[in-house]
């Protein structure tokens, strides 16, 4: 039976509904790990789906005996001071939680790429190129090194929101960790060298950015991904698949979380018939990055 609320005094009461918001604001962005994305209207609705479920749990609590919500709240705030200290859910993942669901259903666009990749796909699909056929011939992986490389660093990030996002967690973990080891090395004068995803490894994650386009699509194909590189004037850069505008939706939201700064304004992509790609390029902070240009001449399909 519930407690005759009659009998606490207004700053009682006050004191009691303070803590009880505050549980509710701590609680419901960790029990969001554990939701799967929810979409509704074009928004994204799990965070508010958890805040729901919490709300019902206090209010329960309260129900049953109203001081309970005191050691509740408390509990919750030593777990989190505990976790400042270590890699567990802190103070800084609930408001980092919070402005990821505002910042991927107000602030940040969605912001598609026109070029001839999107408009005419079939004039850019040839392979007789030399830069094309060069960087096919290096493509591998199946490499044990790449193998056990990418699965390695696909678990050095994000793997408390595995149950949410599932592989997405994965990839950009090893995106994360590629394009925050990778470093820039010129080929030389005379010839184009194009290494592979191997060469690269072992080198300690040097070369250009045909070198970088084989290790990040290498890479991710080893562990489940589907990726193609794509040729423009004066470069060359990785593309993830996503899938369809759904999925889109989802690793636009998990990429918004997990790069939170600086607070990314808009997610860059190729879409065709229904499929989306991101950019993986490693002159982007985050997927999805702005391209360095439209001028796109050939596309390598793996």
């Amino acid at each position: 039976m519930a407690i005759d609320e009659i009998k606490y005094s207004f700053t009682q009461r006050l004191i009691l509904n303070i803590l009880s918001l505050l549980t509710i604001v701590a609680q419901a962005p960790y029990l969001n790990r554990f939701l799967p994305p929810i979409m509704a209207g074009g928004f994204h609705v799990d965070l508010l789906v958890s805040v729901i479920i919490s709300l019902i749990f206090v209010f329960l609590l309260r129900w049953i005996f109203k001081p309970l919500v005191i050691p509740v709240f408390l509990t919750i705030c030593c777990i989190m001071l505990v976790n400042n200290f270590g890699t567990g859910y802190s103070f800084y993942n609930i408001t980092n939680d919070y402005k990821g669901m505002v910042q991927g259903n107000w602030v940040a666009k969605d912001s598609k790429q026109l070029d001839i990749l999107s408009l005419y796909p079939k004039k850019v699909e040839s392979y007789r190129d030399k830069t094309v056929r060069g960087i096919r011939e290096k493509i591998n992986y199946n490499d044990s090194t790449v193998r056990n490389f990418s699965i390695k660093h696909s678990l050095d990030y994000y793997d408390t929101y595995f149950f949410k996002y599932g592989s997405i967690v994965r990839f950009l973990s090893l995106f994360r960790y590629i394009n925050s080891n990778f470093k820039y090395v010129l080929d030389s004068r005379r010839d184009e060298y194009f290494a592979t995803p191997r060469e690269t490894i072992l080198n300690g994650l040097g070369g250009d950015c045909d070198d970088h386009s084989l290790l990040m699509t290498s890479c991710l194909q080893s562990i489940g991904a589907r990726t193609r590189i794509v040729l423009i004037k004066g470069h060359a850069y990785p593309e993830l698949y996503v899938g369809s505008k759904e999925d889109f939706e989802v690793m636009k939201q998990a990429i918004i979380l997990f790069f939170p700064r600086p607070p990314i304004k808009e997610i860059y992509y190729h879409e065709l018939k229904g499929e989306y790609w991101i950019n993986l390029d490693y002159s982007a902070r985050h997927p999805g990055g702005p391209y360095l240009n439209d001028r796109v001449y050939a596309l390598i399909e793996l």
